[in-house]
Parts: structure tokens; C-alpha cells; sequence
């Protein structure tokens, strides 16, 4: 053992009740959370729950669904109840990097010295709605893949740490594809999730219908803050996974690559598989269920619940695959199958 070895401090193990008792109060906090979301955004309970799940996790979102789900209204509302400083870009062909970053300009003092100042541009945010952002040029997408990554951004040679914690929330309209620019497959890879916004159900619609048409709209209420949301961060990194759901996640994603797979629609059907991020993914996302449900540690039911909005933007079929009508869902379906 060297001496570096020596110093090393021993772990120290979890107590199994005071970590119970952290995921129950946690888990009725975000009840509390659930509840006020509910009363703004109307039949959209699993688009909430799995955005909730990403966020608990660190992670980032992609939203894809038709004009007027209220994708746009979810992320001000999740500001608003999570406390944290929100703003918004819209994204559009001639959108360039520095209204997204920020620029430096060049000031001169009243003694006549020049020197540039830096001003911050919206990504200086802990919640940034990038909406339709298949329509900003892969210049700017780049550059907010950067941020999303890093969490930190580099203007003229200098690096600015971004502020904490740092969630990008980003729409994209499924429908309008001329003008657009696909995200490529480097920054899909940088959302946790890829969340598909479907239209409410009857009942949820009439209630939307009803409740946004008064007089008086119920009103998003602060519930967190951003330093509770860092705290469940850390609380969702300490909770314990069996071994049967780590190796349960390691089947899943491995057999979804066609080099190593032992399935033969997957050999047949998928152009290219997803990487480990897939893998750190899902066991962040579990773990983050958990906890959203109040429970100290993930099932295979969770991975196989979070394994679609995990894994479709992580894969790619082949033409093969278009043209016997398989869709990507079809395919981890069937990756599942063994888990069920």
C-alpha cells in the first residue's frame, strides 16, 4: 500500500433508516410539487413525472410534440414551483452562438482606459427553455451543447462557469420540418431523456378547458428552492441499487447494439446502438424514481418504465427497419421483454 493509499479516508457506510427517513420526506415534498403542477398543466401527469425524474437526476430534456401542449407553459411553471431562475430562447436559423452565450464589449472608463466587459446572455440560467431547437444552425447548437455538457461556457478565450444548478429544457415540433436542422446525434446524447408530449385525454381537456377560461387561473407557487433541488440531487446519487437491476440495465443496453446483441430483430433492424451514457442514464433515472416515489431503492420495473424516454434518441434504425414498419418503440419493447 503506498502512502497515498494510507490516507485515504474508509467510506462511510449508509445508515439504512436515516436515509429511509431522507427519501420520505423528500418523497412528500415532491408530492407537494406534483400536486401544484397538476392544478396548471392538465393530462400531461407522466410528461411531469418523467421531467421531474430528469431534473432529480441532473439531467436535460427534450420535449417533442404538436404546437399547443403546453410545453412551454410546463417549463415556466416547474421555475416557478422549483425556484429557479428561468428564461427562455427562441430558436431560429439566424440565431447566433453570442445570443445564447453572451458577448464582450469595449468600454472606455472616464481616464480613457478601454477594456471589454462580458455580458451574460440567457444561458446564464439555472432553467433555459430552448424552444424549437431544430431550427437554430448547428453553429448555435453547438454551442449550446457545450454549456449542457460543461456547464460552463467559453467566450473570447475565457471560461464562466454557468449558475447551479443548470437544467436545459428544449422543444421540438415533430410536425414543421422545412427550415429545420436535425439535432445530430452527439447532442441528442447530451439529454437524459427524450419525453414524447401527446394530446390530453377528454376529461383533462375539458378541465383545462374550463379552469384556463375564468376569471381566475390558479397561479404557480413556489415549492422548492434551488438549493433544496442541489440537496435531492445528492440524496438520488446515495441511494442504493441492487445487483440484479445494475445487471438488469447492463442487458438491456447492450443488447440494444447490434454488434453485441443476441436479439435478432435488433441485429437486423438497428442501424446503431446506445453508448454507456445510456447506461449512466438509467441508473441515475431509477434511482430518481425512486425517490420521486418515496422508496429507498429502484426495481426492474423502473428500468423498464424508463427504458423509452431513455433509449429512443440513443438508437437509429436502417432502412430495413423503415420498410418492415418498425419503429424504435417496437424495438426496445422488445429489449424489455427479458425483464418483465
Amino acid at each position: 500500500m503506498s502512502a497515498t493509499d494510507a490516507i485515504l479516508p474508509a467510506p462511510t457506510p449508509e445508515n439504512p433508516q436515516q436515509l429511509l427517513a431522507e427519501v420520505e420526506t423528500l418523497g412528500g415534498r415532491l408530492q407537494l410539487v406534483r400536486d401544484r403542477i397538476g392544478r396548471i398543466i392538465f393530462g400531461q401527469q407522466e410528461v411531469v413525472n418523467l421531467t421531474l425524474v430528469t431534473l432529480l437526476a441532473g439531467g436535460h430534456v427534450l420535449l417533442i410534440g404538436v404546437p399547443g401542449l403546453a410545453k412551454t407553459r410546463l417549463v415556466e411553471t416547474l421555475g416557478t414551483v422549483l425556484g429557479l431562475a428561468e428564461k427562455r430562447i427562441q430558436c431560429t436559423p439566424d440565431l447566433m452562438p453570442a445570443d445564447i452565450l453572451g458577448s464582450e464589449v469595449l468600454e472606455e472608463s472616464e481616464t480613457g482606459r478601454r477594456s471589454f466587459r462580458f455580458i451574460p446572455g440567457p444561458v446564464f440560467s439555472q432553467l433555459l427553455m430552448a424552444d424549437e431547437i431544430n431550427r437554430a444552425s448547428p453553429r448555435t447548437q453547438s454551442a449550446l451543447l457545450q454549456a449542457m455538457q460543461e456547464h460552463r461556457v467559453s467566450v473570447a478565450g475565457h471560461y464562466h462557469p454557468l449558475p447551479q444548478p443548470f437544467h436545459v429544457l428544449a422543444t421540438q415540433n415533430p410536425l414543421e420540418q422545412e427550415g429545420t436542422y436535425p439535432l445530430p446525434e452527439a447532442q441528442l446524447d447530451r439529454f437524459l431523456m427524450q419525453i414524447d408530449v401527446s394530446y390530453p385525454d377528454r376529461d383533462a381537456e375539458r378541465r383545462m378547458m374550463i379552469a384556463t377560461t375564468g376569471v381566475d387561473a390558479e397561479k404557480a407557487v413556489t415549492v422548492l428552492t434551488p438549493t433544496d433541488l442541489q440537496a435531492a440531487q445528492r440524496l438520488v446519487r446515495r441511494i442504493p441499487i441492487g445487483e440484479s437491476v445494475v445487471e438488469g440495465i447492463l442487458d438491456l443496453v447492450r443488447a440494444g447494439r447490434p454488434e453485441t446483441s443476441d436479439i435478432p430483430e435488433v441485429r437486423t433492424h438497428v442501424a446503431w446502438g446506445p453508448g454507456p451514457r445510456a447506461s449512466q442514464s438509467l441508473m441515475l433515472a431509477a434511482r430518481a424514481q425512486a425517490v420521486l416515489d418515496g422508496r429507498l431503492s429502484p426495481s426492474l420495473d423502473d428500468v423498464v418504465a424508463l427504458a423509452k424516454p431513455i433509449l429512443r434518441h440513443r438508437m437509429a434504425l436502417n432502412f430495413a427497419a423503415r420498410a418492415d414498419g418498425v419503429t424504435i418503440d417496437d424495438v426496445i419493447d422488445r429489449l424489455c421483454a427479458p425483464l418483465l
